[in-house]
């Protein structure tokens, strides 16, 4: 047993050592926050202060409503770089409550246009002080925007009221929720999103704003008729005119930390600062609030000591022995290469129950571990969090499968610091150990571009087959002694027995991924942005890949199944449709309706000229590898004219109606496919992966 495991005290005594070592300067920048009183359920405040005075506050009054111009009428609300994110679903969420909201950005593109014109927002493209005209309220800055901005000039001289977007977001649409507001350096993106879906198949109907778009949700913010609202904190700056971290604005009744580490370089002037600002968060939560803090993390612990309220531990422990050591601990029970994760959950050393995720790695157990831990604190029944969990289907850029192709999956990850980067580097070689693992990385962000992660990139990659470093993003923005070097990290990775290799140019990583993957092979791209289109690029280039269809295809599915007679896709939330595109065009189709563990597996087709060569059998297979991934045990077909197909090359057996899954009877899909002359119902058992390790006793 480690150490630290055998003294269930020693995190307790770090915690308060770390809280006695609290500054002078912590204290100060608490009461900064909390000036004029601690978060109440009755009795409204302006919430917005940002600490400067060279900001001139509008009036406003806060009706029971929620933030209203001083006459009553709905605000009107004007986003520069409202294109961005997180500016992109505040302006949403404002547009939900009632205001009205306009925004300006350089460029505008899907699928931030098509969501902002799908919520009424009108956009100038471009800056310019002429998109004030309309005589907005509020001008709502971001992050990135300096003093000298051409619209924060005209609203300056114009008398309009600047606002961060934290302090928006806390003044307009926080007061009188509970804010339950995820932070830390890593997972807060896929932890709030876990949380916000868990909430919502409670039927909590909470709120929500996420820098990120969770699969179940199709978008990363909601306002619901629920107190609750889901929040990721970001630790980030919040203004040009007001440099503290945005989630001190957020003053949150229940919160998950789940980790500190030493981020953001642009910022952050070392470790200290970062805790500081995480311990000022902690001291937001009230005496009657709750934090829930990852206990394998020594500096999250110490932040954690500045919590007034109630400190609740989890993690991932090794056996049942050491479940005691944590409030909510999980046993993972998945052997390497399973295509989902089974874990036993501990709540205060009693069973709560096997829990299942598609999800894969340790972080991630821990990430869920927080949801189902504040789940439990929210009042929620187990097995309702444990469906929850079930059927939580990640995030957009985080482990997202983009395609296969060529028998090569391509996965796109957002991951760039180096913790994260060795943590999700590991847990795919855990879940895909027979083939190789090939990872294209581009040092992006503010922090990976500098040399302050030099070294510590060195090991982050040991779990893979092969590295390919993309050429620093923008590298003039980064004084050139302050710079990464990549064909260093390439000599170092290689000198752990990884071969590595540093490219000047995209196009020229790309040709050399191509040559190195065989079928079964795993390329995994990670960057904080775009890094070209590496991705879509690598699928395209190898050739007829299978992906997810987009709202886009929607009308071509369609179109392609009606000219077999097949009916169209009833589009509800539970389906999932892989497409094969030809350029623009759809070339093939299937869909799958989940169902809990049965799916109907229906609309497979393929486009007349492309028939033959083996598009059916490539989607059928993908599709039963997809339901694997979501859990299900048993898939159901209808089928009129292809039950021979269906039986020599995916292994389906006919059986009577009467025999199939209620849940997929009542699905509109199956009832509509069922419909056809001579249908006839199959069904395919996916075999047991052998996959659980049996308790240790």
């Amino acid at each position: 047993m480690r150490p630290d495991r055998a003294d269930p005290g020693r995190h307790a005594r770090a915690a308060a050592s770390c809280a006695q070592r609290c500054s002078r300067k912590l204290q100060c920048l608490v009461r900064a926050v909390r000036r004029g009183g601690r978060r109440r359920r009755t009795g409204r405040r302006n919430l917005a202060a940002n600490g400067s005075t060279q900001v001139r506050e509008g009036p406003r009054a806060l009706t029971q409503e929620g933030l209203a111009a001083e006459d009553g009428r709905a605000l009107k609300v004007h986003f520069i770089g409202i294109a961005g994110t997180g500016m992109g679903a505040l302006a949403g969420l404002m547009r939900e409550a009632g205001h009205d909201v306009r925004g300006s950005d350089a460029a505008i593109y899907p699928p931030m246009s098509t969501q902002l014109e799908e919520a009424g927002i009108d956009v100038f493209e471009g800056f310019d002080p002429a998109n004030l005209a309309w005589g907005p309220d509020r001008v709502v800055v971001g992050n990135v925007c300096s003093a000298d901005h051409p619209e924060v000039v005209a609203a300056k001289e114009r008398g309009i009221a600047l606002e961060s977007f934290p302090s928006m977001l806390a003044s307009a649409l926080l007061e009188g929720r509970d804010p339950y507001v995820v932070v830390g350096t890593h997972g807060k993106t896929t932890t709030a999103s876990a949380l916000a879906w868990c909430l919502v198949v409670a039927g909590a109907d909470p709120s929500y704003l996420i820098g990120g778009v969770p699969q179940n949700l199709g978008r990363g913010y909601h306002l619901g008729s629920g107190d609750t609202f889901v929040v990721e904190g970001d630790e980030y700056d919040t203004a040009f005119f007001d440099k503290r971290s945005k989630f001190l604005h957020y003053r949150p009744k229940r919160a998950i930390l789940t980790s500190v580490e030493f981020d953001h370089a642009d910022i952050f002037a070392d470790l200290d600062e970062v805790r500081r600002t995480f311990r000022a968060f902690a001291a937001l939560i009230p005496a009657d609030g709750d934090l829930l803090v990852c206990g394998d993390d020594p500096e999250a612990l110490g932040c954690a000591a500045a919590c007034e309220g109630r400190i609740h531990t989890y993690g991932v422990v090794p056996d049942e022995a050491s479940v005691g050591e944590r409030d909510y601990a999980a046993v993972v029970r998945s052997r390497p290469g399973a295509r989902r994760t089974v874990f036993d959950v501990y709540e205060r050393g009693t069973p709560l129950g096997t829990f299942s995720t598609q999800l894969v790695g340790q972080h991630n157990v821990a990430n869920l571990l927080a949801v189902i831990g504040l789940c439990r604190l929210h009042g929620c029944d187990p097995e309702v969090v444990a469906r929850g969990i079930q059927t939580f289907r990640g995030v957009r850029r985080r482990q997202e499968l983009l395609g296969v192709a060529q028998g090569v999956r391509v996965i796109d990850d957002f991951a760039h610091h180096p913790t994260a980067v060795a943590m999700t580097v590991s847990a795919l070689r855990r879940r895909y150990p027979e083939h190789a693992l090939h990872v294209c990385f581009e040092p992006r962000s503010a922090s990976s571009r500098r040399r302050v992660f030099q070294q510590a990139y060195a090991s982050a990659f040991d779990a893979a087959s092969s590295v390919r470093i993309g050429p620093l993003y923008r590298p003039e923005k980064v004084p050139a002694n302050e710079r990464l070097d990549p064909v260093e990290l390439a000599r170092a990775i290689g000198a752990r027995g990884v071969p590595a290799r540093a490219f000047e140019r995209t196009d020229v990583l790309l040709e050399d991924v191509i040559s190195a993957v065989a079928p079964g092979d795993t390329v995994l791209v990670l960057s904080s942005g775009s890094f070209d289109d590496l991705g879509t690029r690598i699928l395209q280039r190898l050739g007829d890949p299978v992906v997810f269809a987009q709202t886009r295809d929607r009308p071509q599915v369609d179109a392609l199944l009606a000219g077999y007679g097949l009916p169209a896709v009833v589009w509800e939330p539970t389906v999932d449709t892989l497409v094969i595109r030809g350029g623009e065009d759809v070339v093939a189709c299937v869909s799958l309706d989940v169902r809990g563990d049965a799916a109907f597996l229906f609309g497979l087709a393929v486009t007349p000229e492309r028939r033959g060569e083996g598009l059916g059998w490539v989607l059928g297979d993908c599709i039963m590898r997809h339901a694997r991934t979501q859990g299900v045990r048993r898939i159901y077909l209808v089928t009129a004219t292809a039950s021979n197909f269906f039986a020599t090359k995916l292994g389906f057996t006919e059986v009577p109606r009467e025999v199939v899954d209620p849940r997929v009877v009542g699905s509109p899909n199956f009832e509509a496919t069922a419909a056809l002359e001579g249908a006839v119902c199959m069904v395919f058992e996916l075999p047991t992966e052998g996959a659980i390790l049996p308790p240790r006793t």
